[in-house]
């Protein structure tokens, strides 16, 4: 296709996905559903540029006003270039150039006043631009990050604005590690293992696997690694009864069903059906036999009720505001606001409650988010520990070092008066940003 027509397409993209009135990986979906002649190489090239314009928001806003024509057209050229630059940096040694050839494609779609503009564009120093527009947050999430990581704060703009990789997660029920990276290797596929989960690996580009014999047959599935870390964390052990509280399509589900061998009974709940629809041939495909979705109307509902004293595990992994997942949505930074995350911290803290009572003696609960801040994070942890002293805060450390996790302390914050906590962050760990914490009840 011609890089014209592809920048039509990326500005038409680009105008309906900043309308945010939905997720924008929900958007870039539709459309490719709707405009089924773009070939693989267009689509990439469409979500590429898209998924940039939102990481890099607010330096586009400030660049676009001395161009000419429509916003989405200059914010796309924008996003356009800035994918092309990223993807051809990947491909290239350390230290060369690549921006001399993505701007050649590029122009090939641009009138002469918009060449002259994107020029103009390349020519900004960074060093010369306001905080804003080098790390393209809201200031109202600048703060909590800056509080907690100081010095810190930079590389963790950068590793957002890179984007995230793909990891895989090896369905022990079907496959060891080893066995399944050496087939993917046939396949073309090149993994290497995850640095931390004992059943993850990670790949180098982002290829098809939806006709990949080991994921058709169940031995693999998409997981991020700080995912697959949460259900190891869970260690459910064979014939327990365990409840997945929010289960959504039933990623860390699976996971902890492969870890149980398929035994016991596993109950995956959510109170959307549709949510839990999407898990029926992720489940189909893992081999599992002991996992079983129910749809709740609540944290409350009588289905729960029943189930009281019951559990030998359960995790809960709350919905929170995602934003430990800006790598792969970006598009959360700015569909998420201080009162949506107030609102959250109220139900998260009534969901912990409910679920802590399914609970029997001697069973270990785990809260979960996949957010960075501290409100839906240690302050919930915290609070549930002082309001419930029936359980035990666990040091995290100590379990993920008792599970044969290599370097468990970097994977932790906190001190002994709480119980450590997991604390992931994409700079430093190459996971989305995960948190959690867990508790025995005596």
């Amino acid at each position: 296709m011609h890089p014209k027509a592809v920048l039509d397409e990326c500005t038409e993209l680009v105008r309906l996905a900043l309308k945010f009135d939905h997720p924008a990986d929900s958007v870039v979906s539709r459309y490719f559903r709707d405009h089924r002649n773009l070939g693989p190489r267009e689509r990439a090239t469409l979500a590429e540029t898209v998924y940039t314009v939102l990481r890099k928001k607010l330096l586009f806003d400030h660049l676009a006003p001395s161009g000419s024509g429509p916003k989405e057209r200059r914010l796309a050229i924008l996003g356009f270039a800035h994918s092309l630059d990223d993807q051809l940096r990947r491909s290239q040694p350390a230290g060369s150039t690549p921006q001399r050839a993505s701007r050649d494609f590029i122009k090939g779609g641009l009138n002469e006043q918009e060449k002259t503009w994107l020029d103009q564009c390349d020519q900004v120093d960074p060093s010369d631009l306001m905080d804003r527009h080098r790390h393209n947050l809201p200031e109202w999430l600048v703060q909590p990050l800056r509080a907690q990581l100081q010095d810190e704060f930079w590389p963790l703009v950068e590793s957002l604005n890179r984007g995230a990789g793909l990891d895989l997660r090896v369905n022990t029920m079907l496959g060891k590690r080893a066995e399944v990276q050496a087939e993917l290797a046939k396949a073309g596929i090149a993994s290497s293992p995850t640095p931390y989960s004992p059943w993850g690996l990670r790949l180098q580009d982002k290829p098809n696997l939806q006709k990949v014999d080991a994921f058709t047959r169940g031995a693999i599935e998409v997981q991020d690694e700080g995912s697959q870390l949460l259900a190891l964390l869970l260690d459910a052990k064979r014939g327990e009864m365990v409840a997945d509280f929010c289960a959504g399509a039933g990623g860390k589900t699976l996971a902890i069903g492969a870890g149980m061998r398929s035994t016991g009974r596993l109950y995956a709940f959510d109170t959307s059906g549709h949510r839990l629809d999407a898990l029926k041939p992720r489940l189909a495909r893992s081999g599992l036999s002991n996992v079983h979705p129910v749809a709740i109307a609540h944290e409350r509902d009588e289905r729960i009720k029943r189930l009281a004293g019951k559990m030998d595990r359960v995790l809960v992994d709350a919905p929170c505001s995602g934003l430990g997942t800006l790598r792969r949505n970006p598009d959360m930074k700015w569909r998420q606001s201080p009162q949506a995350v107030a609102e959250l911290v109220v139900k998260q803290t009534a969901i912990l409650a409910s679920a802590a009572r399914l609970l029997k003696p001697g069973g270990r609960l785990v809260y979960a988010t996949c957010s960075v801040l501290p409100e839906e994070n240690e302050a919930i942890a915290l609070a549930f520990t002082a309001a419930h002293p029936a359980f035990a805060a666990l040091e995290i450390s100590d379990v993920l070092t008792h599970l044969k996790v290599a370097d468990a302390e970097k994977l932790c914050s906190g001190g002994p008066n709480g119980g450590s906590f997991l604390r992931l962050w994409p700079h430093r760990h190459g996971t989305d940003g995960f948190f959690a914490a867990a508790w025995q009840k005596q």
